[in-house]
């Protein structure tokens, strides 16, 4: 089934390892023109090889970077957020620090991105918008008994 994506244009943050990397090859397999991004630059760096059309550095914690970003992109059909952390520890052991980087990177990051991207698609022939910024749903990390 291939070129199911033929035509589109995605960004995939978080693209250099895990579900973001699978995600942005498999969407460049079924014929869409991807935008991978991330902060690890040498993680990224591989995938023009894979056919990805475009690698980027992009801190999705940043609004800033976000924003420069999606002015030089432009419109997308399909925006895929993988950015994520888990904090490796029970709630005593979270700082509020790490919490504060837990929620800008798994929900603040999403609306970011989100808020830049998606009135283009509204305007236009629409889009899609995919967020898997965590796997801690599927399996959270192992708390000590209480």
């Amino acid at each position: 089934m291939a070129d199911r994506l033929k035509g589109k244009r995605a960004v995939v943050t978080a693209a250099a390892a895990g579900i973001g990397r699978a995600c942005a090859l498999a969407f460049a397999r079924e014929g869409a023109t991807v935008v991978a991004t991330d902060i690890n630059e040498s993680g990224i760096a591989t995938l023009a090889r894979e056919g990805i059309a475009e690698t980027a550095r992009l801190d999705v914690r940043s609004t800033a970077d976000v924003n420069g970003f999606a002015k030089r992109v432009g419109k997308i059909d399909i925006l895929l957020n993988a950015a994520g952390f888990v904090h490796h520890g029970t709630i005593m052991e979270c700082s509020e620090e790490d919490w504060d980087f837990s929620f800008d990177l798994n929900v603040k990051s999403m609306h970011r991105t989100i808020k830049v991207f998606l009135p283009a698609m509204l305007a236009g022939s629409g889009g899609g918008i995919l967020e898997f910024p965590s796997v801690a749903a599927l399996r959270p990390p192992p708390q000590p008994p209480v």
